[in-house]
């Protein structure tokens, strides 16, 4: 789980802002939104950022995002180059470093990682434990003259000279130490567990995403629990009573892998057509859902269905993962495509439900739920707004004081009125169109 999370420099990130899931003192619906991975450590599983239309909401999940890719996705290359922008409205961050800071919980273990970079290479990254006492795990520079990397290992990490060489011959001036790692054979605890908590950072999920042939695939699969598919389904009023997927091996495509296979440059080229081939790709699934009207079952394929009833299936896939796994899940536009009590419902049925260590990050222009104290903490709830700077900042609701949020003020009205900050600053309604 994610404690705390830091960006500066990054897309309309100019300063250093940080995401905190740490629960404040309220035992306010704590039941529902605080887990402990560890003793004592209060965390919020669910974060909602709200905010004006390029305020910055999206760029805090895309920089989760780059951070998650740049630890699971090495480059092959040194000659390959990050793909990102800085801060731009400014004169000087353009040329500065990039900065990321992660605090996180893995297997009952507290982790600090850092990361600095620019779009050539890593300047420096370092990995902290906490068992209990804050400890170093490796810290790495880079000598960008020569393009070369350097990994020092803590006192207490036991690694073989030869395998931290491996170690750093993976390492490539633009791959992480976590990202180099994936390309060896070694397994080195500390560094295992880590890339373990990345690798359950689930996909950056939006309003554009069309992830059905992924959950078809994932319910084919038994990867996903179809029970909670449909019974998430049926309480959202989609007279949906179950569902039936059809798989059918696809033969043109296993003869182009056959060939593929057969045309391989080298034993790697081959290995990647191999294993295509033994996956699941050359299967085409087909979902269809089962309609119950007047006590007779009706079938339909999930395009036969409406756009809502589509996106809410790729919701209840969602909600699955987040009841089942231990996973960070971070959505965009959450409310897309959703009926507003579609959207509480989604939200409330995670929260009533999620027992297991997951959490949920998500950007929303939905407002009704800040109608209703009854359904959300302080702590939870996030503005981003643009400085004088055309920066972007992200506060809490908690962060305001008593002056202006009250226990019983409704939040609502005064996101509305502007006290909150985090909403458009429009002009009037006139355009003069005579003006040349």
């Amino acid at each position: 789980m994610i404690i705390n999370f830091s960006v500066e420099n990054f897309g309309s990130i100019k300063d250093k802002q940080t995401l905190s899931f740490l629960a404040n003192k309220s035992d306010h619906l704590e039941d529902y939104y605080i887990i402990e991975p560890i003793k004592g450590l209060r965390l919020n599983k669910l974060a909602l950022i709200y905010g004006a239309n390029a305020s910055g909401k999206t760029t805090v999940l895309k920089a989760l995002d780059y951070l998650k890719e740049i630890c699971t996705n090495p480059f092959d290359r040194k000659t390959e180059k990050f793909d990102y922008e800085p801060f731009l409205f400014d004169e000087i961050t353009p040329n500065q470093n990039t900065k990321f800071e992660l605090e996180f919980i893995q297997n009952k273990l507290k982790y600090f990682y850092e990361v600095e970079l620019n779009r050539n290479y890593i300047v420096k990254e370092k990995l902290y434990n906490f068992n209990p006492n804050k400890a170093v795990v490796f810290e790495r520079t880079t000598n960008d003259e020569k393009e070369l990397t350097s990994i020092k290992f803590g006192s207490k990490i036991e690694i073989k000279k030869s395998f931290q060489k491996i170690i750093e011959l993976h390492t490539l001036w633009n791959n992480t130490v976590l990202g180099a790692l994936l390309k060896t054979n070694i397994d080195i605890e500390e560094l295992t567990n880590v890339s373990e908590w990345f690798n359950s950072f689930t996909n950056f999920f939006n309003a554009d995403s069309d992830s059905k042939d992924f959950f078809t695939t994932q319910i084919d699969l038994n990867r996903i629990n179809k029970k909670i598919i449909i019974s998430f389904l049926k309480k959202a009023d989609f007279n949906i009573c179950d569902l039936e997927v059809n798989k059918k091996e696809d033969s043109h495509l296993r003869q182009l892998l056959l060939k593929s296979i057969r045309e391989a440059k080298n034993d790697n080229e081959k290995s990647r057509y191999i294993e295509m081939l033994d996956s699941e790709v050359v299967f085409n699934r087909h979902l269809y859902f089962y309609h119950k009207v007047n006590n007779i079952d009706y079938k339909l394929n999930i395009n036969q269905e409406s756009l809502g009833t589509q996106r809410y299936f790729e919701y209840a896939g969602l909600l699955s993962i987040l009841l089942e796994q231990k996973v960070f899940l971070p959505v965009d536009e959450l409310e897309s495509s959703l009926h507003p009590d579609l959207f509480n419902h989604f939200l409330l049925t995670y929260l009533v439900n999620g027992k297991k260590e997951s959490q949920l990050i998500a950007t929303t222009h939905n407002r009704e739920i800040l109608n209703n104290r009854d359904i959300f903490r302080d702590d939870a709830i996030w503005f981003t707004d643009k400085n004088e700077d055309s920066a972007t900042e992200l506060y809490s609701l908690a962060d305001f004081d008593s002056s202006v949020v009250r226990d019983t003020t409704n939040v609502l009205n005064a996101y509305k009125s502007g006290k909150l900050g985090g909403v458009p600053n429009l002009g009037d309604y006139y355009i003069d169109l005579d003006e040349e």
